[in-house]
């Protein structure tokens, strides 16, 4: 679809309904996060024994995420969709059911892997309803996903607060959440694959194209598990702020990425994918170096803020080049997915280490050498830059998939 054309009501839907669907997926990771603390003192497990459980989500997603395109191809975009998101919506009753760590280590790779594979399946109809739009949308939609952390995250710690029991809180959240996601994946796009295609294989290295591409989002994710889990104890151990105001730095870290991951496809459509991640590594870049040089807490804020506005929008737009970088888009995505979410797992324990060995200074300086790279190495995004093709002759509207 060209600029000129106007999308067909199918897209215009689709779109809406894709965006339900990271609302959705979000509100469920919010659910969790909140009620941590409760799953670990009905589990009956030590601090040490909880990082050991919470290491399996990412186990579970890195490994099922491959598997996302083969059931696609299976099922159908629409209908892959519908199950793999119901399976992660459903699966967030289970860790709070866990009565020891074997449980919760098994709940939690369950929870990781239905988390996983449905991420890549709403990446994939994210891509493609993009190009059909022939804009921007994936910053939008991951700012859609922050949003319904967010809202998982407030009603989670309503719940919390009420003393009310995971179990209950998780059910009830599951079942509404499965309901809407529901009804959200009516209006997504149906692909069903060509009768001669073959089908993915079950495991596959992911192409080179999106090593690439992942490596941007390994810089970008591991910038943003180290500031939302260590921008509180910086300002509290390096900085001597009180606890409401270390809390309040992290808040106002996710809310700046959701707020600048909604904002952000007018600027990707405005200046291109690469030359948006070169200013958003700066920006990242100038960011790291306040929290390094920060002798006060508003300082260090300051530099928070401006971290989360510059990775905000570059793992969505890691997304759209990898659906666009080869003939397998799920393939393509399910590599950069399986890459940031080993970056998100390794940023925080990698942070503390070297905060161990020498300072947490240090460790934020790891950051912003990693936030330069965006910078240096944003061309290989030019598989997501709308604007390269922009001055070019129109090419020909895609077709309605319907039969």
């Amino acid at each position: 679809m060209t600029e000129g054309i106007s999308p067909s009501h199918e897209v215009r839907r689709a779109r809406f309904a894709v965006a339900a669907v990271f609302a959705v997926h979000g509100a469920v990771t919010g659910s969790f996060a909140t009620r941590v603390p409760w799953i670990q003192e009905h589990a009956g497990i030590s601090a040490g024994q909880l990082g050991i459980a919470l290491a399996f989500p990412a186990l579970g997603a890195s490994l099922a995420m491959p598997l996302a395109g083969r059931i696609s191809h299976r099922l159908g975009s629409r209908t892959a969709l519908r199950v793999l998101l119901a399976l992660w919506t459903l699966s967030l009753i289970l860790p709070s059911l866990a009565p020891g760590l074997p449980a919760l280590c098994l709940a939690l790779f369950v929870y990781g892997a239905s988390a996983g594979m449905s991420d890549v399946a709403m990446n994939a109809l994210g891509v493609e309803v993009e190009n059909r739009l022939n804009k921007s949308i994936m910053s939008g939609l991951h700012g859609l996903w922050s949003t319904g952390a967010l809202v998982g995250s407030a009603a989670g710690t309503l719940a919390a607060h009420l003393g009310a029991d995971a179990r209950l809180h998780h059910a009830l959240a599951a079942g509404v959440l499965t309901l809407l996601g529901a009804v959200a994946c009516t209006w997504v796009l149906d692909m069903q694959p060509a009768q001669d295609e073959e089908p993915p294989p079950r495991f596959a290295l992911p192409p080179k194209s999106a090593l690439l591409i992942g490596a941007i989002g390994f810089c970008a994710v591991f910038a943003e598990g180290a500031s939302l889990d260590w921008s509180a104890v910086y300002l509290r151990d390096r900085l001597a702020s009180s606890a409401g105001l270390a809390a309040a730095c992290t808040t106002a870290f996710t809310l700046t990425m959701a707020v600048a991951r909604i904002a952000g496809d007018r600027v990707v459509d405005r200046y291109g994918a690469v030359r948006t991640v070169r200013a958003s590594g700066v920006l990242a870049a100038l960011g790291g170096l306040l929290i390094v040089l920060a002798d006060t807490p508003a300082v260090a804020m300051g530099g928070f803020a401006l971290m989360g506005l510059g990775i905000a929008v570059v793992v969505p737009l890691c997304f759209a080049a990898a659906g666009r970088s080869g003939p397998n888009p799920s393939q393509a995505i399910a590599g950069v997915a399986t890459i940031t979410y080993t970056s998100g797992l390794v940023a925080p324990s990698a942070i503390g280490t070297l905060a161990q060995a020498t300072s947490l200074t240090v460790s934020f300086g790891l950051v912003t050498v990693l936030a330069c790279g965006l910078a240096g190495f944003a061309g290989v995004l030019r598989a997501g830059d709308r604007n390269r093709t922009r001055t070019g002759p129109p090419s020909a509207p895609v077709p309605d998939p319907r039969p």
